[in-house]
């Protein structure tokens, strides 16, 4: 008996943290949709589809256990006519398990329960949960299905015991957060999976910002032979099928995707986790304080992309150390995007405070780091008041090779609620915005090629306090990203000094990125919730 072809149904969804209820409808309207438009005999949501991802300690509220329940009661009654499978928190007698349910005709007809708790990175999944143990292998439509969730697709067992039980397909739920090189390793991975255990495997992801992530989607089919039959778009929500022929019959390719490059990936991460951080938040829009230098500058394109021209406000904010053409391209670049302009001059503040300091300073040096700090936290202060009285949020613009050497001003250009450049290099940015200009220039010329300066002294360079940024970004990514210590840095040609300038102000700048905004990960290893080291700790050349 060969049977009839297998539609599976697999949801890649914006799913919201704690939206128990919003979230249950998701999985309602996707069953829905599956069953009635597409003809399919399974629709698969998620890991951790009913609650969002990451919960963290949401998940340890004396009523979300109640608040589960109801929402499984609610699936299993309005659900019919279609198999749904779903990620969910299992609470048993205390203990609370990263699940899935199969739900059909009205009850739950198998549960799988994780076994496999990533706890590195971001995951932080032992904290909550126990690990499951055993398989879930359900039969449809003549074909055998079985059940993992994310990180047991990353260890060799779940998948081959899920073979060993007599599963011809696999389906693995997924919160899978995005960095840039992500994609190619998951693919590696199903390819290797598939063609070790002879069975085809789709993986589903979620999609959307959450906080200091990103997810990507790109859900995508495997045959057993290790080709990708099917690929969803990056960060699109929808639902997309996979048919399985009958028993032996190969899987033929359908509705693959081409994953875009990797700089406009990146873009489209930082573009999506802004417009969901603003939009989830309840921000009427966002307010950007312009330079007219490239950080600004791609910061402005990216919230305008992220969430319309007409809810975005730039606001200039010169002093007697802004050049003309900081002004000009600032104003021409907010005309281009669409976004309402301002222009705030800081000197009549910043004569005050000076003014107001100046009993207490005495004879000590002027122009220094004390004179060049205050400029930078009387535009925070003025953008923050403008955020206070119009509602509308600060974004910091600062990028990841700044906040890694404290290039960056505490209560100054640190301020904001979201940093959408946090875990973007300053070569990166450069990157990024020529290939914005690409699709359209939003750009002025000139900001591109202007040596990068934060103007807050007569004829400043950040290379006055700085290697140049194609020596910093490749020294903070060893030391960062990949916990290379000062002489195999060194040794990669690096000259020593520019090396162990570099170290010691990652060191000593630790207690700003503990105060930074929130931004979200691109890279292997993102400062935040990806990266946490001691404030105060003597650790010498580790």
């Amino acid at each position: 008996m060969t049977g009839s072809p297998l539609r599976l149904a697999l949801a890649q969804q914006n799913v919201w943290v704690g939206d128990i209820e919003g979230n249950c409808g998701q999985i309602i309207d996707a069953a829905v949709h599956a069953r009635d438009q597409l003809g399919a005999d399974v629709v698969v949501c998620p890991e951790m589809a009913l609650v969002g991802y990451p919960p963290d300690d949401l998940l340890l509220r004396a009523a979300m256990p109640d608040a589960v329940a109801r929402a499984l009661d609610r699936l299993v009654a309005e659900i019919r006519g279609i198999t749904v499978v779903f990620g969910y928190p299992e609470y048993i007698d205390g203990t609370i398990y990263n699940a899935a349910a199969v739900i059909a005709d009205g009850a739950v007809q198998a549960r799988y329960r994780k076994q496999c708790l990533p706890n590195y990175g971001v995951f932080d999944e032992r904290r909550y949960y126990r690990p499951g143990a055993g398989t879930c292998v359900f039969e449809i439509a003549g074909r055998r299905v079985g059940v993992t969730i994310c990180e047991d697709l990353w260890e060799s067992q779940p998948t081959a015991d899920a073979a060993e039980a007599g599963a011809e397909v696999l389906v693995n739920l997924n919160c899978s957060p995005f960095h840039a090189d992500k994609q190619v390793e998951r693919e590696q991975l199903l390819a290797e999976r598939a063609r070790a255990n002879g069975l085809a495997i789709c993986y589903i992801n979620c999609v959307g910002g959450q906080d200091e992530l990103v997810f990507d989607g790109q859900t995508m089919s495997v045959a057993a032979s290790g080709e990708i039959v099917q690929r969803a778009p990056a960060f699109d929500d929808g639902v997309f099928c996979l048919d399985v022929p009958a028993r032996a019959a190969p899987i033929p390719v359908q509705h693959r995707v081409t994953p875009a490059a990797r700089d406009a990936r990146v873009y489209d991460a930082v573009v999506r986790a802004t417009r969901d951080y603003v939009d989830r938040n309840g921000f009427p829009g966002v307010l950007v304080g312009l330079s007219g230098g490239i950080d600004s500058a791609l910061t402005l394109a990216i919230a305008a992309d992220a969430v319309g021209g007409d809810r975005v406000w730039a606001v200039s904010m010169p002093s007697r150390f802004t050049a003309e053409i900081s002004n000009t391209d600032a104003a021409d670049q907010a005309e281009r995007l669409g976004a309402t302009f301002d222009e705030i001059p800081i000197e009549s503040g910043f004569e005050s405070m000076l003014d107001a300091l100046a009993p207490t300073f005495g004879a000590a040096e002027s122009g220094g780091v004390a004179e060049q700090n205050l400029q930078s936290r009387l535009r925070g202060v003025l953008l923050m008041s403008l955020s206070n009285k119009f509602g509308h949020m600060v974004l910091a613009t600062g990028n990841k090779s700044e906040l890694a050497v404290g290039y960056a001003t505490l209560y100054g250009d640190m301020c904001g609620g979201f940093s959408p450049l946090k875990d973007i290099y300053k070569t990166e940015v450069y990157r990024l915005a020529a290939m914005r200009n690409a699709r359209d220039e939003v750009i002025p010329d000139r900001v591109l090629a202007r040596a990068p300066s934060a103007e807050l002294a007569a004829d400043q360079a950040d290379t006055d306090s700085l290697p140049t940024y194609d020596v910093l970004d490749p020294i903070v990514e060893a030391y960062v990203e990949h916990g290379e210590g000062i002489d195999t840095i060194v040794a990669r040609g690096f000259d020593r000094a520019d090396v162990q300038l570099v170290v010691g102000l990652i060191r000593r700048n630790e207690y700003k990125r503990f105060q930074a905004a929130p931004g979200p990960k691109i890279s292997h290893r993102a400062f935040g919730r990806d990266r946490r080291y001691p404030i105060t700790a003597v650790y010498g050349d580790l």
